[in-house]
C-alpha cells in the first residue's frame, strides 16, 4: 500500500487528487473512493470514479450522487455550503435544508447563479422568501463554506499508476493474521496473491 504523508492537505484532498490523476488513464478499470464522506462525492465521474459507503454497502455513481443529494457531483461543494456539514466545522446557511438546497441547486448549479431574489428564481420553492433572504445575508459566510467543502486536486502525488497497483496479498502473513482474528473465511475474498516480500 502507498502512503501519502499530508502536512499541509487532507487525506480526502490526497484521494481527490489522485482520483483526478488517474482517472482517464487507460490502465484504470475503475477509481473506488472508499468512504462515506459528503464531499468525496465530487469526485465521482459516470461509474467510472466512483464512492464506496462500506457500512452500508453502497456504491455511488453518478446517478447516485444525484439520487442521494438531488445534484450532480460538480454541485456537491455547493450543496454541501448551503446545507452544512457537521463532520467538516461548518454551519450551512440557516433555513437551508437538503431538499431546498438541491431544488434550487438542480436549476442553477452552483451558488453565484442563483439570484438574489426569490422572485427571480425559476421554480417554486416553499419558504421561497426567507430561503432568500438568509443567502442574502450569509452570501460571504457561504462562499467560504464552499472553499472548505471543495476538495484539493492539486495535492503534489510523485507515484505512477505502476506503483500504486494492487499486487496481491501476502498468503503467509494474511494466512496468519487471519487465524489470530480467528476469520480464516476472509481468505476466500482474496484472488490476487503475492508470495514474495
Amino acid at each position: 500500500m502507498v502512503i501519502w504523508p499530508m502536512v499541509e492537505f487532507e487525506a480526502d484532498d490526497a484521494m481527490a487528487a489522485a482520483a483526478t490523476k488517474w482517472q482517464d488513464d487507460p490502465n484504470v478499470e475503475q477509481i473506488l473512493l472508499c468512504t462515506p464522506d459528503k464531499d468525496m462525492a465530487q469526485c465521482v465521474r459516470g461509474t467510472r470514479v466512483v464512492c464506496l459507503d462500506r457500512m452500508r454497502r453502497r456504491v455511488l455513481d453518478e446517478p447516485g450522487v444525484i439520487e442521494k443529494f438531488g445534484v450532480g457531483p460538480a454541485s456537491i461543494p455547493d450543496w454541501l455550503a448551503l446545507v452544512g456539514d457537521a463532520a467538516d466545522g461548518y454551519p450551512g446557511v440557516p433555513r437551508w435544508g437538503s431538499k431546498s438546497a438541491a431544488a434550487i441547486l438542480a436549476a442553477y448549479g452552483h451558488l453565484e447563479a442563483i439570484p438574489d431574489r426569490e422572485s427571480e428564481w425559476r421554480m417554486p420553492v416553499r419558504g421561497a422568501a426567507a430561503l432568500a433572504a438568509s443567502l442574502r445575508e450569509h452570501r460571504d459566510a457561504v462562499y467560504l463554506y464552499r472553499r472548505l467543502a471543495t476538495l484539493r486536486t492539486d495535492v503534489p502525488i510523485a507515484e505512477g499508476i505502476a506503483d500504486v497497483r494492487w499486487c496481491g496479498a501476502r498468503r503467509e502473513a494474511l494466512t496468519a493474521l487471519c487465524r489470530e482474528i480467528e476469520d480464516e473465511g476472509f481468505l476466500e475474498r482474496f484472488t490476487v496473491w503475492r508470495e514474495s516480500q
